[in-house]
């Protein structure tokens, strides 16, 4: 079955960086675009950024860009979120995502806290 493993998820200082990684297992990673998704207590899960299958193409939301970079190790499985000037409102939970199979899958998440 698809399993999503997130780590690298802790408490920062406004400013810093964090490096959040997904290990991937259970489908054909390579064949598959992934995307991370966060959520803010008391706020809807939303999309932080996607890379496509080959990593040739990746897509940022507004909130992150030029601050966050997605990318992807195809002989690893693995995808990667750096993050870096962060502030207080990049404080959630980080998912990693792809749909397989025809349906949605994730991980259990990472906490990223954000705080002096």
């Amino acid at each position: 079955q698809v399993q999503l493993v997130e780590s690298g998820g802790g408490l920062v200082q406004p400013g810093g960086s964090l490096r959040l990684s997904c290990a991937a297992s259970g489908f054909p990673f390579s064949n598959y675009a992934m995307s991370w998704y966060r959520q803010a207590p008391g706020k809807e899960r939303e999309l932080v950024a996607t890379i496509t299958h080959d990593g040739g193409w990746t897509n940022y939301a507004d909130s992150v860009k030029g601050r966050f970079t997605i990318s992807r190790d195809n002989a690893k499985n693995t995808v990667d979120l750096q993050m870096n000037s962060l502030k207080p409102e990049d404080t959630a939970v980080y998912y990693c995502y792809v749909r397989a199979y025809g349906r949605p899958n994730w991980g259990q998440g990472t906490q990223v806290t954000v705080s002096s």
